[in-house]
């Protein structure tokens, strides 16, 4: 026991010593590169090389592939540009979606070899099997939320922040959102078919078997019953976000004007420029100050003006689309140009999209 605890500490110690090894080389290059393709191409080969060199060494290559990605995650606001980081995000939103239909598609390839290979077994036993293998993990799930939920006030009290304590509702909804979906799945299938000396792995298709009615019982279950759950209990939103959200806007914005201060002496700072971004700052500095302070002390007129002006500049993105398609279609230019200004407007909407 001693052994097999001490080997467990040694590879996922290792894991995770190699996925930072991995990561941080990666960083640097990352940092040293500025060509969109090739680092969004690193991007999807980095978890490849922290999981082959973390199992040459015989470490835990998931933690590997875990601790790279969350290093690099950390950094990437620092090495990664704007086109990169848009880039990299629709890539890897496809390449996500992909991979999670590609999980389920071998679960629906392998269930009827699951099921022929479990014939041997009584259909009762097994679906009492699965019913008590979901139950033990909802309840452990909750046996280990709502307790811990609750200390965590003193751990954050010790490290000096002053936070609301949780309402119970809120900790319950946590408990109950526990869904299991394609990282349970892949664990399952990366079981091996063999074991040392040649022989199958035990029991490998009941896993599969029972790790495909656990994701079915916390997917369906759970998830059909969230929504009527959160009903029942009356939650509502915090407006923490809201308020995180308007926090960084406005720091970001007072950081502007005192850069633009700094730069107001320079002789190649064009007066006019510098006086349209300082409006644009100081106006930022309200209308953040203002949701900050909280939105409930303004008027209706206010708390309507922020859709009139998404509308308003939406129709101004329009009307410019239309045009630009127009003069394409006139022949005025080219296709080449067309995706260049789209692109141009499509990266203005979605700002519109976040700022309002």
């Amino acid at each position: 026991m001693a052994q097999a605890s001490l080997q467990f500490v040694l590879v996922s110690a290792g894991g995770l010593l190699v996925g930072l090894v991995v990561g941080w080389p990666v960083a640097w290059l990352h940092h040293h590169l500025d060509d969109a393709p090739i680092k969004i191409a690193i991007t999807l080969l980095t978890p490849f090389a922290a999981y082959l060199l973390a199992e040459a060494f015989d470490v835990s290559g998931v933690l590997a592939v875990m601790a790279a990605g969350l290093f690099l995650s950390r950094q990437s606001s620092r090495f990664f540009s704007s086109n990169t980081r848009l880039q990299a995000n629709a890539v890897w939103n496809v390449f996500v979606f992909l991979l999670n239909g590609f999980v389920f598609l071998l679960i629906g390839l392998q269930l009827r070899h699951i099921l022929t290979a479990l014939g041997g077994r009584a259909p009762l036993s097994l679906l009492w099997d699965a019913l008590l293998i979901c139950l033990a993990v909802i309840v452990v799930r909750m046996v280990w939320v709502v307790p811990a939920a609750f200390p965590s006030r003193l751990l954050a009290r010790f490290l000096g922040r002053r936070e609301a304590p949780p309402s119970w509702r809120n900790v319950l909804i946590v408990a109950w959102t526990g869904m299991r979906g394609g990282v349970s799945l892949a664990a399952a299938l990366a079981l091996p078919l063999t074991i040392t000396g040649g022989g199958a792995f035990p029991e490998r298709d009941l896993v599969i078997f029972l790790t495909f009615c656990v994701i079915l019982a916390t997917l369906v279950g759970q998830g059909l019953s969230l929504g009527p759950l959160i009903h029942l209990l009356h939650l509502q939103e915090d407006g923490s976000r809201e308020r995180e959200h308007a926090q960084a806007h406005l720091a970001a914005a007072h950081a502007a004007l005192a850069r633009l201060d700094e730069l107001a002496t320079e002789e190649w700072v064009p007066e006019e420029e510098l006086t349209h971004l300082r409006s644009v700052c100081e106006e930022k500095i309200q209308d953040f100050t203002v949701r900050l302070d909280g939105a409930g002390a303004a008027d209706e007129r206010d708390e309507v003006r922020p859709e009139a002006r998404r509308r308003l500049r939406q129709e101004v993105l329009h009307a410019e689309r239309a045009a630009v398609i127009r003069l394409r279609d006139q022949g005025h230019i080219d296709d080449e140009v067309l995706r260049q200004v789209e692109r141009e407007l499509d990266l203005e909407e979605q700002r519109l999209q976040v700022d309002l």
